[in-house]
This record gives C-alpha cells, sequence and structure tokens, in this order.
C-alpha cells in the first residue's frame, strides 16, 4: 500500500520503476567531472518564459499559412479549440510538478506513476519534437528576412549559420545567463504582441493613414470561410480541419515549464503560477491576435508569402501583411525586425529544451552516460554539442524552397507534439488514480486541475482524434490537388510508429510492467523539495521586510508578476 504520510521514513528506496531523476541519483555514484544542473532560473524567469516561450513561429508565421489555406473563421474557431486543449494538458502537468517538482521533468512522472515504458518513449519523443524544432525556428528566420534580401541575393545558409552561432552561445554561457536573457527578450516579446494588437484593433476601427473603417469586410469578401480540396461545406470544413495542424504547432512549447522544474527556485509555487497565466495567455495572445488578423488581411492577399508563389516582396507574417495594407510607411519593416527577434529568442529557447531533455534522459540510464556530464556552471555540454550538430538539418534551406522546408518541418514538429500531449494527459489521469489509492487528500495537493480527470480524458480523445487525421490531404485525390503525396504523408505520420517502436520495444527489452496505482512512488524525493521550499520561504521573508519600504504599486503589480 501506498504511504499516507509526506516523507514517511519506512518506504522503501528501491522500486522496480523507480528510474527518474531522484531514484537514479540516489543508486548510481557520480561520474567524475559530473556536475548537477544549478538551481539559477528565479520566479520571473519562469514566469516570463512561461508567458513568451510559446510566442514564435507558430503565432507569428503559422497563421499566416492557416489563413491563407482556411480564412480567418476557421482559424479563430481552431485556434480556440486546441488551446482550450493546451489549457487542460498545462493543468495536468501542472497538478504532478506542483505535488512532486522532478528534475527529469514529465518523463519522471511517467516512470513514477505510469509505466516505464511510456516514460522513455516521452522523453525521446520529446527530445525529437526539439531537435527538429530548432531547425525549424532557423528555417522560419531565413523566411523573415526574405522579406528584405531575396535568397537569390543572399543564400539562406548564411542566416542559419548566423543564428546557430548566436543560440549556441548563448545556452554556452550557462543557464544564470540563458535565464536573464530569455526574460528581457521574453519581455520585449510580450510588449510588441500587446503593442500589435492595440495597433490591429486600431486599423480595424478605421485609425490607420487610410482611415478604411475595415471591421469585418473581409469574413464577406472574400469570405469567412475558404475551400479546399472540394467547394461547398465539405470544402470548408476539410480547410477548417487542415488548419488544426498550424493552430497545434501554434502552442507547441507551451509544456516547456514542466523542464524547467530542475532549475526553478521554489518550483511548488512558480509552476502553479505559470500555469495559471496559461489561460489568459491563451485568450489574449493567440485567440484575440487571430481575430484581429482575419479583420485586416484577406486570405489571398498578394502580400501574404503563404497565399502566392512570388516570395519577393510578400511577407511570411500575415500581422506584418495588416500594417502594409493600412498604408503605415516604414513600419512593416520595425514589425518584421521584431518577429524576427521573436524568432530567434524560440530558436534560442527550443535549444535549451532539447539540451535538457536528453540531459535527463542521460541522467536517467535511458542515453548515452556521457551527455549528462556538465561543466562547472552546470552547462551539459556534450548534450548542448549533439543538439547543435542535429540542428544543421536547417541548411536544407540551401537547396529548397525556405516555405516547403517549413511545411514539412511544421507536420514533423506536430506530431512529436501532439504525442507528448497524450503521454502528459495519460500520466495525469494515472497519477489522480495513484493518489486516489493512496488517499491522499485534496488539501495536500499545492495547485489542482480545475476539470480533473473529466478534463484529460476529453483533451485526450481530442489529441488523438487530431494526431490521426492531421494530414488527411495526403490521401487525397482529385483533378485540383493531385495524387498522394508521400512526402507529407511521411513528415506527417513518421512519430507515430516511432512512438510505438519506443513503447513496445522498452517493455520487450527490459520486461517492465505498469506501476500498479497502490504502489506508485508518490513520495521519493518529496521531503528534499519540502526542505528547499521552507528555507525559500525563509528567505522570503527576510526580502519582504526590504519590500515594505517600496512602493504599493510596486508591491501589488511588479512583485506579483516578476
Amino acid at each position: 500500500m501506498g504511504h499516507k504520510g509526506e516523507g514517511s521514513s519506512d518506504m522503501p528506496v528501491e522500486k522496480q520503476y523507480a528510474t527518474d531523476f531522484f531514484t537514479a541519483e540516489e543508486n548510481v555514484e557520480p561520474v567524475p567531472g559530473d556536475n548537477e544542473l544549478h538551481r539559477a532560473l528565479k520566479a520571473r524567469h519562469i514566469t516570463m518564459i512561461a508567458i513568451g516561450g510559446a510566442i514564435g513561429t507558430g503565432l507569428i508565421i503559422g497563421t499566416g499559412s492557416a489563413l491563407a489555406k482556411a480564412g480567418p473563421a476557421s482559424i479563430l474557431i481552431s485556434y480556440s479549440i486546441v488551446g482550450f486543449i493546451v489549457y487542460l494538458v498545462m493543468c495536468g502537468l501542472g497538478e504532478m510538478a506542483a505535488w512532486l517538482p522532478l528534475s527529469s521533468g514529465f518523463t519522471g512522472y511517467a516512470v513514477r506513476f505510469c509505466d516505464p515504458a511510456l516514460g522513455f518513449a516521452l522523453g525521446w519523443t520529446y527530445w525529437f519534437k526539439y531537435i527538429i524544432v530548432t531547425p525549424n525556428q532557423l528555417t522560419a528566420g531565413a523566411l523573415v528576412i526574405s522579406y528584405w534580401i531575396h535568397p537569390d541575393r543572399v543564400n539562406a545558409g548564411v542566416w542559419i549559420t548566423v543564428f546557430l552561432v548566436l543560440i549556441v552561445t548563448i545556452n554556452y554561457f550557462g543557464v544564470r545567463f540563458f535565464g536573464e536573457f530569455e526574460f528581457w527578450l521574453s519581455s520585449f516579446k510580450v510588449i510588441v504582441i500587446l503593442g500589435i494588437i492595440l495597433l490591429s484593433f486600431i486599423l480595424m476601427l478605421g485609425g490607420g493613414p487610410d482611415h478604411d473603417r475595415k471591421g469585418f469586410r473581409y469574413w464577406k469578401d472574400p469570405g469567412a470561410f475558404n475551400t479546399y480540396i472540394d467547394d461547398g461545406a465539405a470544402g470548408r470544413f476539410y480547410a477548417f480541419w487542415a488548419t488544426m495542424v498550424s493552430a497545434t504547432f501554434a502552442y507547441l512549447g507551451t509544456e516547456l515549464v514542466g523542464v524547467t522544474v530542475g532549475e526553478a527556485e521554489n518550483p511548488r509555487k512558480t509552476i502553479p503560477r505559470a500555469i495559471k497565466l496559461t489561460f489568459f495567455r491563451i485568450v489574449v495572445f493567440y485567440v484575440v491576435s487571430v481575430l484581429l488578423v482575419g479583420t485586416l488581411v484577406p486570405y489571398n492577399s498578394k502580400e501574404l508569402i503563404f497565399a502566392t508563389n512570388q516570395s519577393s516582396s510578400a511577407a511570411a507574417s500575415p500581422f506584418v501583411v495588416a500594417v502594409q495594407l493600412a498604408g503605415i510607411p516604414v513600419l512593416p519593416h520595425i514589425l518584421n525586425a521584431c518577429i524576427l527577434l521573436f524568432v530567434f529568442s524560440a530558436a534560442n529557447s527550443d535549444l535549451y529544451i532539447a539540451t535538457r531533455t536528453i540531459y535527463g534522459l542521460s541522467k536517467e540510464g535511458k542515453a548515452p552516460s556521457f551527455l549528462s556530464k556538465t561543466d562547472s556552471r552546470g552547462v551539459p555540454v556534450y548534450a548542448l554539442i549533439l543538439c547543435s550538430s542535429i540542428a544543421c538539418i536547417a541548411y536544407m534551406n540551401v537547396s529548397s524552397d525556405s516555405k516547403t522546408v517549413f511545411r514539412y518541418f511544421v507536420d514533423l514538429v506536430t506530431i512529436f507534439g501532439l504525442l507528448t500531449w497524450i503521454s502528459l494527459l495519460v500520466t495525469h489521469i494515472y497519477f489522480v488514480r495513484a493518489r486516489q489509492a493512496q488517499n491522499v487528500p485534496l488539501s495536500d495537493l499545492a495547485y489542482r486541475a480545475p476539470l480533473g480527470t473529466p478534463g484529460s480524458y476529453a483533451a485526450l480523445v481530442f489529441c488523438i482524434l487530431i494526431c490521426l487525421t492531421k494530414s488527411y490531404d495526403c490521401f487525397t485525390h482529385n483533378k485540383k490537388w493531385g495524387n498522394f503525396d508521400y512526402k507529407t504523408f511521411i513528415t506527417a505520420y513518421l512519430g507515430i510508429p516511432l512512438y510505438l517502436i519506443l513503447i513496445f520495444g522498452y517493455k520487450l527489452a527490459t520486461r517492465c510492467k505498469g506501476v500498479n496505482p497502490y504502489e506508485a512512488d508518490l513520495w521519493t524525493g518529496k521531503d528534499v523539495v519540502d526542505r528547499e521550499e521552507e528555507a525559500y520561504y525563509r528567505r522570503r521573508a527576510m526580502m519582504e521586510e526590504k519590500h515594505e519600504k517600496a512602493g504599493w504599486f510596486y508591491r501589488k503589480f511588479l512583485s506579483w508578476l516578476f
């Protein structure tokens, strides 16, 4: 039977499935030269990384391809639906992370509460996602620069090299430097996206130089729904469902808070706060911005790079196109430069997550041991070298069209992201089962998912549905769209057999079994976190004495946010 008290002293240390970070760390001798990750990410770092981390390629550029394919109403509906699913995923993750913050991230939760095979598959799937999304961001950077300099003049490989060198350098300087850099960059991203939303609202009401009160004009002409594959209602539905890929891609990265717990200061407080902010971020940054850009840019605009075969003078972002159409001079260039910075920030944080994910797998014995070696600053250097090397697949741009490469990367990243969400939802369901089996009272939880397991079940069904049908168009055959698209099929569905091979291959190799909810390890390492939390609050109390001298505005607003 499970333990009903925290940090119970008679609990067996050795467990069949205890291969997560804490147990592995206790049962193996440290490798000479090894150092642990440093808890150098402060509350303000975690908060801003959570807010700004997902403001990147998916929202700023991915909406352009979705708008061109499906129309403004379709993307509003799809972004709203997927946004709610993301919120349910984050709530489940938040409940587990607030109970027991593991340095191994959510792979450790899958190992402890569900099945070691699921933890193995989840860890590698998540790593696959981030080693693909990093070159995808570099591709997006080259796509954004094509607004000023056509690839015929300067090859995309030049810009990819510049970005890659910069992000590797930033990640090499250690987590404290990375956290501070991402904090200010994410703060800038939040200010810019809020400015874009305000500007879009003003332009919608006719406040631009052209004084054209657009309102919802483009919802009537050319229309709120574009057609895809077929005409009429069926074509509009096909177009809407095709945007589920873009919507999912836009939200990927929201769950990265679960990876930062190993380097977060007082994770029990910062993680739930970041997850509560997720709902407001989804509504403001995604739903509102998608609604507004759909009123300013018709889906057949010639200035939109995804709606035309001509890439010269066309913008990758619909937000830049909106400013262009309003006739505002210079601002499109400034906005495009800001978007380039967004993409750079996203590439930087994606390389960080890829490095920390393979580090966690190595610490658990699920990847080569040398990948868990860190230097004196707590940087897993060998993991960083590996992930940086794989990011070089972005050089596919050198001989191919950036739009095509971008689309393939989006398909690959989306399937791995969906499989990650599915694994997290399954893990949360098993966590609740274990918690109930071991009679852990709800009052002991630092954070509880508002919709509980019913919410996780609903999100799980929807994720599986999107996973299986997201690239249905590669199977279509008609005069307009042609035959079976094998390239799209491979990039869209490669992740599913790979995921199943990882799960069943691990089970065959290790003969592991699923975790019994009555025996699930809810406690190992919890006493360590409890002591860290007590020490944090003691330091916090001393700091609050100093803050009493600060103004009311700082105490009520700025100190809460940062």
